[in-house]
């Protein structure tokens, strides 16, 4: 599987769940949410969040996070590392995919943060299929 079709099906599976959870680690305990942003852009996942909330604060302190999402009796399981991209085209590129953002975020107001995932595994699992890893 290329890296464009690896990408693909990760972002793909985790558009289509609508809600994914995000592990950090804040100290020595493990935190967990929900979100439900994933964006190509440049040939690169991202997700976004705001700079003020304390996930942000984590990634910035361990960059490293896994994240889940499950539909249809299946689930992903995602390891990355989190990279800041401060350019407004990345901001504005993931805003226009989430306009139910525009009420709390724009491009470029200091707040709004976009993330790219990097030395990604991806493991796609079920009860009823042999695991799959993607690497990219």
């Amino acid at each position: 599987m290329t890296d464009t079709t690896a990408i693909q099906r990760v972002h793909d599976f985790i558009k289509q769940a609508g809600t994914y959870y995000l592990a950090t680690v804040e100290g020595d305990q493990p935190r967990i949410r929900p979100f439900g942003t994933i964006h190509l852009f440049e040939g690169k996942l991202y997700i976004q969040t705001g700079r003020v909330k304390s996930v942000s604060k984590q990634i910035t302190i361990n960059p490293r996070v896994e994240l889940c999402a499950f539909q249809n009796g299946e689930w992903v399981r995602v390891t990355a590392t989190l990279v800041d991209d401060e350019r407004i085209e990345a901001e504005e590129s993931l805003l226009a995919d989430y306009p139910s953002l525009a009420k709390m975020y724009t491009a470029g107001d200091g707040n709004n943060q976009v993330l790219y995932l990097k030395d990604v595994t991806a493991t796609f699992s079920s009860f009823t299929k042999e695991q799959e890893i993607v690497t990219f």
